[in-house]
């Protein structure tokens, strides 16, 4: 599985275990046999969170030397393009350029050339790798040029970030023009994909390092992707109006601090894009920098204005659009647990707001007869009851949401037989007035196993064994005497059924050993 360790010096290590493609494939056989019911798909996903509320010069520090495989080459390319696709490109969002380390340091392309998705994931697709030396180095001091350049599209006074991919190896020093770049207000993020020394690459990262130096195989690089996003997203977020903690109905609005309680209020203007007439305005003390906005419509893109109200100084107004997630699917997963001849409990998750109320349609297979139970959309678990033993069922959980619409995951659930019993109880001499009792585990969820020994003289013994055991030591069993060994499963609902058996201990002048027969 995958593993992320945390280094008491810091950075990470992302690696995937042996036991990763086994989970893997277990994870995906159980999703789909939750949803084997007719008609039933995976829920699609809805559209990834908008960061058109961010503003920033992003610059991929690219490795092109020779020291670099094509493979490796291609799949960082990959990972390039994964971590920019969600933002939105232009003059007032972010913009992206690459510069390669080779012998000599080249720009591939300028800031400002490619201000779409589409244009700018073909241009990251169709750079070439140099070959050459890997003069690290050079490529930062010509980085440091490129970024305060109106030449090469850089923009004044927006956040500027760095990311250099690297397999950890430099023909020459970095030290002095990262520590440039990073003294005048570059962040920078780095992705070793070798074995880089940590010291060297610990200090070349912004710090802390461990939120900004990742060590992670080429074929891994995925698996970093969100987390490193978010990080740059942290940076260029941060004097803007943006949104966080998006979901169908909700997002919150953060800003900088711009007023005070004194100095005088935000307003705060927002409405669906597709239809402005709608618009709601909030007002907001000059002392907040952030607002929940609820009872959004699901997968809308919102058009949000926040305008500063001084009695100081003048600031212009921030504008940011923000679209909700489409709703949650409820129910994503359900369990059937707690089986017993006549029951059984049905739980499912997760449970939203926007969920009224919860069908759980439940039939024997094959068959066509069905039952339904309804439950309050608070709730997540039901136990269903009068049910046949021994007998599979189809249980379907439908979601009904406030909108009208409604979602359903089946599952299959198998009642236990009626007073299931132990098998094949046998018994082993154990020296004097000592027998080993044994059985066969039975059948369903038993929670432990009740013995009984009636002695034809002597007081009988009960014993309580876990489920894990299966044998009994029985003593104080008198030479010449009959007596009657009962065990019984014992389940959560109602004990199972007991097998007996008639134990016969010879006479001490008979051979030593026991006779047993079973009781009719």
């Amino acid at each position: 599985m995958t593993v992320e360790v945390s280094r008491a010096f810091g950075f990470k290590v992302v690696c995937p275990g042996p036991d990763f493609a086994m989970l893997a494939k277990a994870v995906l056989s159980l999703g789909l046999w939750l949803q084997f019911a007719a008609g039933q798909n995976t829920p699609e996903r809805g559209p990834q969170p908008s960061t058109s509320n961010s503003e920033g010069d992003l610059l991929f520090l690219l490795d092109s030397s020779g020291s670099v495989s094509y493979y490796e080459f291609s799949r960082v390319k990959e990972f390039m393009w994964d971590l920019v696709q969600p933002f939105t490109f232009g003059p007032r969002d972010v913009q992206t350029s690459i510069i390669h380390i080779s012998t000599t340091p080249t720009m591939e392309f300028p800031f400002d050339r490619y201000l779409s998705s589409g244009t700018l994931q073909k241009a990251i697709r169709d750079t070439q790798q140099l070959m050459g030396d890997t003069n690290t180095g050079k490529a930062l001091s010509y980085a440091k040029e490129k970024f305060f350049s109106d030449e090469a599209g850089a923009r004044p006074d927006v956040p500027k970030v760095l990311v250099w991919v690297t397999d950890g190896f430099s023909t020459d020093d970095i030290s002095e023009p990262m520590q440039l770049l990073k003294d005048m207000g570059v962040t920078v993020f780095i992705v070793s994909t070798g074995r880089g020394s940590y010291l060297e690459l610990s200090a070349a990262a912004s710090q802390p390092p461990e939120k900004h130096l990742y060590f992670v195989d080429v074929d891994d690089l995925p698996i970093i992707t969100k987390e490193l996003r978010d990080a740059i997203l942290d940076v260029i977020q941060a004097n803007r109006l943006h949104a966080v903690d998006i979901t169908s109905s909700s997002f919150r609005l953060m800003w900088p601090k711009l007023l005070s309680q004194e100095t005088g209020y935000y307003t705060l203007e927002y409405a669906p894009i597709d239809d402005l007439a709608r618009k709601r305005t909030k007002q907001v003390s000059g002392a907040h920098t952030s607002l929940m906005l609820s009872n959004l419509a699901p997968e809308t893109t919102y058009e949000v204005a926040l305008i500063p109200e001084s009695n100081v100084h003048y600031f212009p107004p921030q504008t940011t659009r923000v679209t909700t997630l489409a709703e949650e699917t409820s129910p994503a997963q359900v369990l059937i647990s707690e089986s017993g001849p006549h029951s059984f409990h049905v739980s499912w998750a997760p449970t939203l707001d926007s969920v009224t109320s919860y069908q759980i349609l439940y039939g024997p297979l094959p068959g066509n007869s069905a039952k339904l139970l309804e439950v309050d959309g608070e709730h997540n678990s039901t136990v269903v009851e009068n049910l046949a033993p021994n007998t599979t069922y189809l249980v379907t959980v439908t979601a009904v949401y406030k909108s009208g619409k409604e979602k359903s995951l089946s599952a299959k659930a198998c009642t236990q037989e009626e007073g299931s019993k132990v098998r094949h109880l046998r018994f082993e001499d154990m020296g004097p007035n000592t027998l080993k009792a044994s059985w066969d585990s039975a059948d369903g969820k038993v929670l432990g196993y009740r013995v009984r020994c009636r002695r034809q003289t002597g007081p009988s013994s009960v014993i309580s064994v876990s489920p894990q055991i299966h044998s009994v030591i029985l003593t104080d069993l008198a030479s010449g005497t009959t007596n009657k060994v009962c065990v019984k499963p014992m389940y959560k609902n109602q004990p199972g059924k007991r097998l007996c058996r008639m134990v016969h201990m010879q006479p001490a002048t008979e051979a030593q050993g026991y006779k047993h027969r079973q009781r009719a």
